[in-house]
């Protein structure tokens, strides 16, 4: 997640995940930011021992400080809680995943809905993906709403139509 923006990234799912697999994963990442990845300072990882000194690696060769959390804070890292809670909450929590194949669908949608339609109040009620300050306010009487379902009607997105 880049704090600035509150944009997540998810990168994979496997139900036995292990210190190389992180890593692949890690790499990953820095291939699909490619030149933004320079824009980054720190990367903020907790304790577990799932990341090995092959993913710090993988951060520092590009110049990112990597920072641990300290031992049993869970409010250290309360941007990345809070996510989890948020997807937990919305999404995972009222849906059967049946293979990770599956839950790596629904986290894309639900990612892509969270990144460029949900609204965030620190950012002014404007998604992570939003550059402009947004629509101003619509009179609903005068105009039409389209409404689009995301995750078959779990979650619905309302736009002006054109």
């Amino acid at each position: 997640m880049e704090i600035g923006t509150r944009r997540v990234y998810i990168l994979g799912a496997t139900t036995h995940p292990s210190g190389d697999w992180v890593a692949l994963q890690a790499r990953n990442l820095m291939l699909d930011l490619g030149e933004r990845a320079g824009q980054f300072r720190f990367l903020i990882r907790d304790r577990d021992t799932k990341y090995t000194t092959v993913f710090d690696e993988v951060f520092t060769s590009e110049g990112i400080e990597v920072l641990r959390s300290p031992p049993r804070a869970p409010r250290a890292n309360a941007y990345a809680e809070r996510w989890v809670r948020t997807v937990r909450r919305e999404c995972l929590d009222r849906m059967l995943i049946y293979h990770p194949r599956h839950l790596l669908a629904v986290l894309g949608e639900f990612v892509a809905h969270y990144n460029g339609h949900r609204p965030r109040q620190s950012r002014d009620q404007r998604p992570p993906e939003a550059t402009d300050t947004g629509p101003a306010v619509a009179d609903l009487a005068s105009v039409r709403v389209r409404r689009r379902k995301i995750l078959n009607g779990l979650i619905n997105e309302y736009s002006q139509a054109a």
